[in-house]
């Protein structure tokens, strides 16, 4: 087993850790341990709201959960030699659940899925679904069940959400001045279009005095994928996939967690991966000047990893930029296009005794795949959504005799 350069009990608070982690990005966060070019090393990882999800039949804790504490970072992890305008080599080696143990925390031989209130984050969805929602998954090794989704088992496609490197100063205050700006244009809305640095359940790692209170009022919120990396949510950074980051600080700080056991493109709940805590191995190494030699200047380029469910049919759902609701014709809007594609799979599910909330969280859990199928055709851009048809024990494709419904049970609400 590689050296574990950042260690977590998993009966504790991030911010009660021997050594915590952050939930904030800044340049300022101490580095918690250093390694050279060419190490390999292991960071253990709480699972992003620090664990504020149990493992039982009611959604409330997906309706209350505190959004100022995620994502719980572990690290950062400095790397010898890293400078501005390097390239960070990282090679994940391997990751998966807490090893062997069995509890109350995820990742601890469950994961769970969540459909985010609007009022607390929402999700790709949440005019159709407003409440919280949430399905618990057990891990059997690779593959995962639900006492919530009834009729299906996957194989996951286990990796980490989110994973960065330290912005700069002046990353970060360009960060919150474009963001805040957005913000600005519609202050009321619900859910929000940002959230900007905030101090409340600010944790700053090591940091303490001074360093912390500004660590605290200028840090980025976690929430989104940015230049340093960041909340990709990408379910092929898994085992054998190679990341180069952008390098904006010195040591790179290398941070990370937002562990998933299995997730469908999009991550179209908010909270739609399995999620989890555990560990990741990784590879590091540098290439020096990389940012300019490749052009790798705003965001990482990454090779996919070599890992993943073997599934050969799929059912295939379209979405055009068209709001079917209102009748209403958008130009070329992929995202649009895109969420037609999960309505169109959502209401199919239905006709087989899913709830709308099941298939929901179904589509974000799963390894569905997503892909922008055409942004060329005036004015209607078209995007589809593959949904694997092995994971039902039944035969989900159309047929002459149609759909089986059947009692499918029911997912976790909120009272």
């Amino acid at each position: 087993m590689p050296k574990v350069v950042f260690s977590i009990d998993q009966s504790k608070s991030m911010r009660d850790q021997d050594v915590p982690g952050h939930n904030r990005w800044h340049p300022d966060v101490p580095v918690a341990e250093m390694v050279r070019p060419g190490d390999e090393f292991r960071m253990e990882c709480r699972e992003w709201t620090d664990s504020q999800i149990g493992n039982n039949d009611s959604a409330n804790d997906v309706r209350d959960v505190d959004l100022s504490v995620a994502h719980v970072l572990s690290g950062p992890i400095g790397v010898e030699g890293a400078e501005p305008g390097d390239l960070l080599v990282v090679d994940i080696l391997d990751l998966g659940p807490v090893p062997q143990q069995v509890g109350e925390v995820p990742g601890q031989g469950w994961g769970y899925t969540g459909v985010f209130a609007k009022a607390n984050g929402g999700g790709f969805l949440t005019d159709y679904f407003p409440d919280a929602y949430k399905a618990i998954w057990d891990f059997h090794g690779q593959v995962a069940t639900s006492r919530h989704l009834p009729g299906v088992r996957f194989t996951g496609i286990t990796h980490p959400g989110l994973f960065g490197t330290a912005p700069s100063a002046e990353l970060l205050s360009s960060w919150n001045r474009r963001e805040q700006h957005l913000i600005d244009t519609d202050p009321q809305r619900v859910p929000p279009l940002g959230l900007p640095p905030l101090t409340d359940n600010a944790i700053t790692g090591t940091a303490t005095g001074e360093v912390a209170q500004r660590i605290a009022a200028e840090g980025a919120r976690t929430v989104p994928a940015r230049e340093n990396g960041g909340n990709h949510d990408i379910k092929n950074f898994t085992r054998g996939a190679r990341v180069f980051y952008p390098v904006h600080v010195r040591d790179a700080k290398l941070s990370g967690g937002d562990l998933h056991f299995s997730q469908g493109d999009g991550e179209i709940t908010f909270c739609g991966a399995i999620e989890m805590g555990g560990y990741i191995d990784f590879h590091v190494d540098l290439i020096k000047g990389g940012m300019e030699k490749y052009g790798v200047t705003t965001n990482p380029v990454f090779m996919p990893g070599n890992v993943e469910p073997r599934y050969s049919e799929f059912l295939s759902f379209i979405g055009i930029s068209v709001d079917h609701d209102t009748d209403t014709n958008y130009y070329l809007d992929a995202t649009v296009a895109y969420r037609r594609a999960c309505l169109n799979a959502v209401e199919y599910l239905k006709r087989w005794g899913y709830s709308g909330e099941q298939a929901y969280l179904l589509l974000g859990a799963a390894p569905i795949e997503g892909r922008v199928s055409g942004i060329v055709d005036i004015p209607n851009a078209c995007c589809s959504l593959y949904l694997p048809t092995a994971i039902f024990d039944f035969d989900v494709r159309p047929g002459a005799e149609g759909p089986a419904s059947q009692d499918r049970g029911r997912c976790a609400v909120s009272s």
